[in-house]
């Protein structure tokens, strides 16, 4: 498959009465907006609200990042098996709003929800505060159940997002990036004296509102499958979960996946990019065994010489990331695992919930039990009143000036397992 991923360079989001894309400014119709959030009948106000870089304004709580974006010559809509009709991303042409993005914000539906901060130490923590925030604050109607709230809100979000992104449509983009991966047989055959490296990209699955969709279908019930890269590129893969805010994997985290663009930027040149394993991360352990032999039985049908394995989540999951590193170094692939810790908040303690001696290669996105102090915002987008029970927070985190003492795990992408962050570690 070939994917061309046009870029259209957003420098400012404006509300007003018109909605449009005019020389790299984003203009938006917000009745337009709130119109297509409330065409759900489970969803009682929207409003909308833009938060920019360096702008002295907090957000919370966060449910989901969303990159604005669109197929231009081809059939397929965004978001295939989700909002558009189930069918094959991953080629063609897609134009990109970058440098923007949707984030979903409202009342908390887990304990699992994060924090964006637009400037401060918070700011430097989390990828979302370098790009322009269209906040949807979405309130349920009267008593609505949890999992409707958070799948409702998620639809609006995904709706929202193609809205923005067809309007880049018959824009002419700033730049071009192709992406290619051939069927197995033949990008073996391309570069046959390098190194054939995959990727095994483990999904949350773990339960209720720890949901994660291919082509709309929640990964809970799926074996472990693989995909061209260019398929996450392209929208086959979104987030529906509320795991901890610092390691949650949202839709734009998939979207950009920073493992599948540096295999991508090594291909060719040091190694051979063959593809992606997609798994899940299970609550028992019969399924997890069974993951774990598919995608270790699967690396080494495509005759993979090293693997990179990232995954989502902590405690549990790890079981499942050291099962697959176990049993892929088993087969003679080599393999690399990247996690991040939660290790105390003196980062004393275990790091992994699990261990072995053939995880012997490990990426770390940082401690997430590092406290951090967040200052006061002149302007909070959504609502402060669950900061003491998100994942991260504790009673007293909400200061009253209006500080907050966390932990990073309360940080949206604050500590990413796919390296999609500014922190890690190294032992000594």
């Amino acid at each position: 498959m070939k994917l061309e991923l046009g870029n259209i360079l957003i420098n400012d989001v404006v509300l007003g009465e018109e909605s449009k894309v005019e020389k790299n400014v984003l203009y938006i119709n917000t009745q337009e907006i709130i119109d297509i959030v409330l065409e759900d009948e489970h969803l009682a106000e929207c409003r909308v609200e833009i938060a920019k870089p360096g702008d002295s304004v907090r957000i919370t709580p966060v449910k989901d990042v969303i990159e604005p974006r669109v197929k231009v010559d081809s059939t397929a809509g965004i978001f295939p098996g989700v909002i558009n009709k189930v069918d094959t991303v991953g080629e063609g042409r897609t134009h990109v709003l970058k440098g923007c993005e949707v984030m979903t914000v409202g009342k908390i539906v887990g304990f699992q929800e994060g924090i964006v901060d637009m400037q401060g130490p918070g700011a430097e923590k989390t990828p979302f505060s370098k790009n322009i925030n269209i906040c949807l604050v979405i309130d349920p109607v009267e008593g609505l159940k949890q999992h409707q709230y958070e799948e409702a809100v998620r639809f609006a979000g995904f709706k929202v997002a193609e809205y923005l992104g067809k309007l880049g449509h018959d824009v002419e983009p700033d730049e071009i990036h192709t992406f290619e991966t051939k069927p197995v047989f033949e990008q073996a055959a391309e570069f046959p004296d390098l190194p054939k490296v995959g990727y095994v990209y483990m999904l949350q699955t773990q339960g209720l509102l720890h949901d994660t969709y291919v082509y709309g279908v929640d990964a809970k019930k799926i074996v472990p499958t693989i995909l061209y890269p260019t398929e996450v590129m392209d929208g086959a893969i979104v987030s529906g979960n509320c795991v901890s805010a610092c390691d949650k994997n949202t839709t734009y985290h998939h979207l950009n996946n920073p493992v599948i663009k540096h295999l991508y930027e090594h291909h060719g040149k040091d190694l051979n990019f063959m593809g992606v394993i997609i798994t899940n991360e299970n609550v028992y352990l019969a399924d997890k065994e069974r993951s774990s032999n598919w995608t270790s039985k699967l690396a080494e049908y495509l005759g993979l010489d090293g693997v990179i394995v990232t995954q989502e989540g902590f405690g549990n999951p790890d079981t499942d990331l050291i099962m697959n590193c176990k049993k892929i170094e088993a087969k003679g692939i080599d393999t690399v695992i990247v996690t991040d810790e939660y290790a105390g908040r003196d980062g004393a303690s275990q790091s992994l919930a699990d261990a072995d001696p053939a995880a012997n290669a490990v990426v770390t996105g940082g401690n997430a039990n590092e406290l951090i102090t967040l200052p006061p915002m002149d302007k909070v987008i959504g609502m402060l009143d669950y900061v003491d029970t998100i994942a991260g927070g504790f009673d007293g985190s909400l200061q009253e000036d209006g500080s907050i003492v966390v932990e990073l795990q309360a940080i949206t992408g604050a500590t990413n397992e796919l390296g999609f962050n500014v922190q890690s570690a190294r032992g000594v």
